[in-house]
């Protein structure tokens, strides 16, 4: 039997419900065990349900959370990735990769696999419900820690990369599922839990975790910062429920099947993306469109009013296309404009969505405001991607996108200049309109952390102008000796 098809058995304490038997979307049957056994592989990958369910066996219930059961290429079928379009021989699923040995099993893929009552356990914790199974010691261990930073989650400190490590890498899963529950959305909007689940797992297998920066722990750690903001007094006074659910969807999905590289790269390549969105927002348009795909097949809105469903989609889509870098003059310039005219108010609904773009545009680039030791591995992290672009660039003897040449740029001066020309004024503006300890916290950090690439970049000048004086030296000596000697000599 292969390992990926080794399915843990939990006994159940009371039947199955049949109107839970029933939920499409939710539950698989099987008529016999055999589907546990060897599976055909083109049936296994495709299936979709959360719920394995055995009508042989009435005391075994299987779940299979979604991409915890892979079928990989050596049974003879490699699943399709959603989303890859490849360019030049260039795959985008690949373009962060590491080499693998052939035939072998990624060292992530199994440890998904090994933790899966981890998983159960951290979801049942979020839904408040007791355990019934005792489990190993080290599960108890992760899942209580998780459980306790999401505690937490509205400190400006929260650790995502720590709580993605006690989720086995579900971060973006755990937490927005946890903020939605806990504003109260599931239940006022009437969602079905499962849907939730649904879709929130199928987000986050649609972002290219091959990709150091843009991939589902940076849209886990812009949905916490937009919980921070939402937070904040005069947000807090002002949103309707409307609002922080579009609010919290838009944080998670902002960035959603990024490949890697950024619009001029798709544009100077003629990918078919920046033909079907005019070279105009690529990345953002595809994001919420492809966020938008993803609601109507999980159905996540289907019990409300089409009108109402159509609105909370074009409202995602504006959210999402906020971010927009290029667009960042427009924005901050319309934000200051009303900070000076003292006429935001947020009673009115469109003031409300345009202080929500604000918002997740300041979550979506706020690394510089955050801890020096988060900060840091965000600046790597970006920092490599960036480059990584470059290196595809020169390979195929494009013209290197600016920032991206790692022979002519370093960590220090991208960061130092990403935060002078685009953190700084927008954040600046941002403790205009909500002058808040959280808002002078981030202007601190950001202000520290500018100072510690500073010291770091003259540093290495200092280093690298050291070095050469080195050589200099060494032949300046000799000359000198060489000099003295024939004055000696004559």
């Amino acid at each position: 039997m292969e390992l990926c098809y080794q399915l843990p058995v939990l006994p159940l304490d009371r039947p199955v419900p049949k109107h839970v038997l029933s939920r499409r979307g939710a539950i698989s049957f099987s008529s016999s065990s055999s589907l546990f056994g060897a599976p055909d592989p083109r049936q296994l990958s495709q299936r979709r349900g959360a719920i394995s369910y055995d009508s042989s066996d009435q005391t075994a219930l299987y779940i299979r959370m979604l991409g915890d059961v892979r079928v990989r290429s050596q049974v003879g079928f490699e699943p399709e990735r959603r989303g890859s379009h490849p360019y030049l021989g260039v795959d985008f699923r690949t373009l962060h990769s590491r080499a693998e040995s052939a035939g072998s099993i990624p060292a992530r893929r199994i440890q998904r696999l090994f933790s899966f009552q981890r998983h159960l356990l951290s979801s049942r914790l979020l839904r408040g419900a007791p355990h019934l199974n005792p489990l190993h010691i080290l599960d108890e261990d992760y899942c209580g820690q998780a459980k306790c930073m999401l505690e937490k989650v509205g400190s400006w400190n929260f650790d995502i990369f720590l709580f993605d490590r006690l989720t086995n890498g579900n971060s973006l899963v755990c937490l927005t599922f946890h903020l939605l529950n806990q504003y109260g959305l599931i239940e006022l909007f009437q969602l079905d839990m499962v849907k939730v689940r649904h879709f929130l797992v199928l987000v986050q297998e649609d972002y290219h975790n091959q990709n150091p920066y843009h991939n589902a722990v940076h849209a886990a750690d812009v949905t916490q910062a937009m919980h921070c903001y939402l937070r904040e007094p005069k947000l807090t006074q002002s949103l309707t429920s409307c609002d922080i659910l579009l609010g919290l969807l838009a944080a998670a999905t902002h960035d959603l099947d990024h490949p890697g590289v950024n619009q001029p790269f798709l544009i100077k390549t003629n990918h078919y993306l920046a033909a079907l969105y005019r070279n105009t927002s690529v990345l953002e348009n595809h994001h919420w469109k492809s966020a938008v795909g993803l609601l109507r097949e999980t159905e996540l809105f289907s019990h409300l009013p089409a009108e109402d469903s159509l609105s909370i989609e074009r409202q995602l889509g504006s959210l999402i296309l906020a971010t927009d870098i290029s667009r960042q003059n427009d924005y901050l310039s319309r934000f200051r404009t009303h900070l000076d005219e003292n006429n935001l108010c947020l009673g009115n609904a469109s003031h409300r969505h345009f202080i929500l773009q604000m918002a997740l545009k300041c979550a979506d680039i706020c690394n510089p405001c955050r801890p020096w030791e988060l900060s840091k591995q965000w600046s790597e992290k970006v920092t490599e991607e960036f480059f990584h672009q470059g290196d595809i660039e020169k390979k195929h003897k494009l013209e290197v996108s600016p920032l991206c040449d790692s022979e002519a740029n370093t960590i220090a001066s991208v960061q130092i200049g990403f935060m002078t020309y685009v953190v700084e004024p927008l954040f600046a503006e941002w403790a205009r309109f909500s002058d808040t300890r959280l808002s002078q916290t981030m202007l601190g950090h950001l202000g520290l952390n500018k100072a510690s690439w500073s010291a770091m970049e003259s540093e290495a000048s200092g280093s690298f102008e050291e070095g050469e004086s080195e050589p200099a030296r060494a032949t300046e000596e000799p000359s000198s000796r060489a000099l003295s000697q024939g004055s000696q000599e004559s």
